[in-house]
């Protein structure tokens, strides 16, 4: 991969990065504490609860997907950007283009995700 498609991508993941962090933040500020003199009777209180776990969800899988922006990162900085970590082959300039963070390539994806899916 040449040096500007390499900056190209970089680009992408500091944007995307970016947009992730602001999503996190807004999250972050919208999230209300659980007060239960607030809330009268057991239907709010569980309503709450709910909504309390669906934002914490929300901000671990933003955490997760921050980190694996941050290791795309690291692998263009190390040379190793585009390069599927199972079977070593070179990740599509297609594939990357829609998700720079990706780890795999394609064949490794969908085997992957036939794995799963049998665990299922």
């Amino acid at each position: 991969m040449n040096q500007k498609d390499l900056k190209r991508f970089r680009k992408m993941l500091e944007d995307k990065k970016r947009r992730a962090l602001l999503s996190a933040r807004k999250t972050l500020a919208e999230e209300a504490t659980l007060d239960t003199d607030d809330l009268p009777d057991e239907i709010d209180l569980a309503s709450s609860e709910y909504q309390q776990g669906m934002i914490l969800r929300l901000r671990d899988r933003e955490k997760y997907f921050i980190e694996k922006i941050d290791r795309a990162i690291e692998k263009i900085e190390g040379g190793s950007f585009g390069t599927c970590e199972e079977c070593g082959d070179a990740i599509s300039l297609k594939r990357l283009e829609v998700r720079p963070e990706t780890t795999l390539c394609i064949r490794c994806k969908e085997e992957q995700e036939k794995e799963e899916k049998s665990y299922g």
